[in-house]
């Protein structure tokens, strides 16, 4: 009995099949999870790990800009009394708070006849203009220098991170919505409706993305809102193609057949059986998609078609140089932020793509 139960077990290790259906690369502890398998492979590629935490440490920097950069003290004595305005603005943001009647008078509190106060690490906010600072080379006041209007660069690459990031990651939020669902409905009722949405998938690919996104931007007046809805409306069609593929794949499986037979609903099997099963792969596309969103937007702004003018992105940085060729660090600067950003991006999607790959598995 002990002999035919250990040769069951090795029979059973023997027919163990990954997510991806391939019996190359079965774990080494039997029962082990699809996405905890994932991340253990994830984890062996160093470039892309590091690029995650990178990212991670970006969006705590676009989540905390105003206290990172921003002309509003931590602390401040005044008339008296005690404030931390720094803090105060996000109750202030989030509707719970108002100023005091005595700080409503000035925007820039470094106008403020104070005791005691304590600035932030870059004493600057993103949108303060100091005409008399014009162009101002990197140096100690300011780090990365002054734009055409005198505001701070560093202070705008802080405050961009926000806005690029948020472009980035809602305008692939809406690429995945639209994908996914018009992917699943082709891969799964397929006939006329996997023909007509194929050939809607072509047609789409067809139009250059870029060319897209101008033409549509032409009839909105600039907003952060309408930028991330063009390119997010753009950037959904290999996903979508992607998706159908896993969903015809995955539709002629036995257990599919068996919720079929149990009574079960076609959007209950399609969102709860099949999708499961098959968005890890779409994760992928989404990785590099944010990077192209990011790339449009800043090509956008370059253009002067993108956010509006008061909006300070990576790309409206990069567009004040245009004013003054001189100004290099106009265009280092700037350039940089968005080359290290997409290439973090980047490396993160090749790390998703070797993690989920299950012929990468046990080769690191």
């Amino acid at each position: 009995m002990v002999l035919l139960q250990n040769k069951n077990q090795d029979n059973r290790g023997a027919n163990y099949t990954t997510k991806g259906g391939s019996k190359d690369s079965a774990p080494d502890e039997l029962g082990e999870s699809f996405w905890r398998l994932t991340r253990k492979e994830f984890r062996k590629n160093r470039p892309a790990l590091y690029s995650l935490y990178i990212l991670l440490a970006m969006a705590f920097i676009a989540l905390t800009a105003d206290l990172i950069a921003g002309n509003k003290p931590y602390y401040m004595v005044y008339d008296g009394k005690t404030y931390f305005p720094a803090f105060r603005q996000y109750a202030v943001y989030a509707g719970l708070l108002d100023w005091p009647e005595e700080l409503r008078t000035r925007k820039n509190f470094k106008r403020y006849a104070y005791s005691n106060a304590v600035f932030p690490l870059v004493p600057f906010a993103s949108d303060e203009i100091q005409l008399s600072e014009r162009y101002q080379k990197p140096g100690i006041e300011h780090l990365f220098g002054t734009d055409r209007l005198g505001r701070d660069v560093l202070a705008g690459l802080i405050h961009g991170t926000r806005y690029s990031l948020t472009i980035g990651l809602v305008s692939v939020g809406i690429s995945l919505v639209i994908g996914v669902g018009l992917g699943a409905m082709a891969g799964y009722l397929g006939g006329w409706m996997d023909l007509f949405l194929s050939r809607l998938f072509e047609l789409w690919a067809a139009i250059p993305p870029f060319f897209l996104i101008i033409t549509a931007a032409a009839f909105f007046p600039p907003s952060l809102f309408w930028i991330m809805i063009i390119i997010g409306l753009t950037g959904w069609v290999g996903i979508a193609r992607l998706t159908r593929s896993q969903f015809l794949q995955v539709r002629a499986f036995d257990y599919i057949s068996a919720a079929r037979a149990l009574g079960c609903s076609d959007l209950r099997i399609m969102v709860v059986h099949i999708l499961p099963n098959v968005i890890a792969p779409v994760l992928i596309p989404a990785a590099f998609g944010v990077a192209g969103a990011i790339l449009a937007e800043s090509g956008l702004s370059f253009l002067g078609i993108g956010v509006p003018a008061e909006v300070i992105t990576w790309g409206s940085l990069l567009a004040g140089a245009r004013s003054n060729i001189a100004a290099w660090w106009l265009v280092v600067v700037p350039g940089l932020a968005i080359f290290i950003t997409v290439t973090l991006y980047n490396l993160l999607g090749d790390g998703l793509r070797d993690a989920l790959d299950p012929r990468q598995r046990g080769n690191g």
